[in-house]
């Protein structure tokens, strides 16, 4: 902010305190304190705290240690949450403390806001370092193997991000900026702007409310731990991909490509694919595979036509799974909740042992699912990843924060069926209006749907 007011700045600890302002303001329900919106709202900002500890402390000093021990406690309750949201059958609809224009205003000042501090801000290492590899692959040169970071991209990240870094070398000659530090921003502020497109699009198609899209889109640009984060798109261009699977869930083949990018950019999202496969049933499930399939193939495709060996090659598309790190090695990404020696490191391996527990229950339970089940178990499934990650885990709010706040500001969505069911479905209705009671029948309903 300082190109722009001479002299302002805005750190970490004075952006919560400003946000805590808003957010209360807008969102906190004065009339009905003891209430579900209120305690999703504590659960949200009790996260911020943690992270502003483990980014002041040194590393593995008890300033992290309480910063991760907060997190992992505020996950574990966001957790809990989430298992236990289809058990709400009373969604009662809350509405904001400011209006529509208001929220669609202050949504857009946020966005104005968060951009400029994505195009002042130093990129990230790990953006960098994605940018670089996705130029290495256009070149058909070999890509370096990086050191151990958090939250490493997949082998689908450098394709995604190519066509940005290709526009970037363009601009770069006008702009003066380097290619590489252009592509990051650009790449943050549209991985950002999809999120934000996409949670408008579900209150507005899903919810049937437009404000509850606004709603949860200023809520997401409010959140502390999206002014934190606003250059790391690795963790950002997932979770849209994610948040988009579920505006296109009638679409097996597009939700399955969306979802196939998404798992091939970031390894979370892999831990999604059984639970939707089984929300579509069995010729749902055919389609989403299909889908998955072409993805993986297009993928390792591109990876071998910009491979000039086969050990490049190879390199591109195997080199780039961080197998250390699924195996609780902490490696050398620096200080976190799993290092040997700190912390509890013995409760690791019971630890993953209850994720693939929780992940085969939500896959096969309940067996007809709804879009209420699939974006508060697959919200659930993120969060439970948070647990074993062994580099920094607990941090990685972004990977959830959309489908978390479209649990809070759902309303009832048990007529949301896989498509599959809801073709079934309009088939009896019509074979009932077809039958011989087919014109009293349709005068009666015509007749109600008047009335209302």
């Amino acid at each position: 902010m300082d190109i722009i007011l001479r002299g302002y700045s805005v750190n970490a600890a004075t952006w919560f305190y400003l946000s805590l302002l808003l957010i209360i303001a807008v969102f906190f329900r004065f009339n009905r304190i003891w209430s579900v919106r209120n305690l999703d709202l504590g659960l949200l900002l009790a996260c911020s705290p943690g992270l502003l500890l483990i980014e002041a402390g040194d590393p593995g000093s008890h300033v992290q240690a309480l910063g991760y021990s907060t997190l992992f406690a505020a996950s574990a309750c966001i957790l809990i949450r989430l298992l236990a949201d289809t058990g709400f059958t009373r969604r009662p609809q809350f509405t904001q403390n400011l209006n529509g224009a208001g929220l669609a205003f202050l949504c857009i000042c946020a966005f104005v806001f968060l951009t400029v501090q994505a195009v002042t801000k130093p990129p990230a290492d790990l953006a960098q370092a994605t940018v670089a590899s996705s130029k290495a692959m256009l070149e058909r040169e070999p890509i370096e193997p990086q050191p151990p970071r958090q939250g490493t991209p997949g082998p689908a990240a450098p394709i995604i991000t190519a066509p940005v870094e290709s526009m970037a070398e363009l601009l770069s000659v006008q702009t003066g900026i380097l290619p590489e530090i252009l592509a990051v921003r650009i790449l943050a502020i549209v991985a950002h702007l999809a999120v934000v497109l996409g949670l408008l699009t579900v209150g507005t198609r899903l919810f049937g409310d437009v404000s509850s899209g606004w709603a949860m889109a200023t809520l997401y640009l409010l959140l502390p731990c999206t002014a934190y984060d606003v250059g790391e798109f690795n963790h950002v261009l997932p979770a849209a991909l994610v948040v988009w699977a579920v505006v296109a869930y009638r679409k097996p083949l597009v939700s399955g490509v969306l979802l196939g990018l998404a798992g091939g950019s970031m390894f979370f999202p892999v831990f999604l694919l059984p639970l939707w496969a089984a929300f579509y049933g069995r010729r749902g499930c055919v389609k989403f595979c299909a889908a998955l399939a072409g993805v993986t193939a297009v993928t390792l495709g591109s990876l071998a036509f910009t491979s000039a060996t086969v050990d490049a090659f190879l390199r591109k598309a195997i080199g780039t799974l961080d197998v250390a790190r699924l195996a609780f090695r902490a490696g050398e990404g620096g200080a976190t909740f799993w290092d040997e020696g700190t912390f509890l490191s013995m409760y690791r391996v019971p630890i993953i042992v209850a994720y693939v527990v929780l992940l085969i229950c939500l896959t096969v339970w309940p067996r007809r699912k709804t879009v209420e089940h699939l974006i508060a178990h697959s919200a659930a499934l993120i969060v439970g990843t948070q647990f074993w990650y062994t580099q920094q885990g607990g941090i990685y709010l972004l990977w959830y924060l959309p489908l978390f706040l479209m649990v809070v500001f759902r309303p009832r969505l048990a007529h949301l069926h896989p498509p599959d069911l809801e073709e079934s479905a309009q088939s009896t209705a019509a074979r009932t209006l077809s039958g011989p009671h087919a014109t009293r029948t349709g005068s009666s309903i015509e007749r109600m749907h008047l009335f209302r």
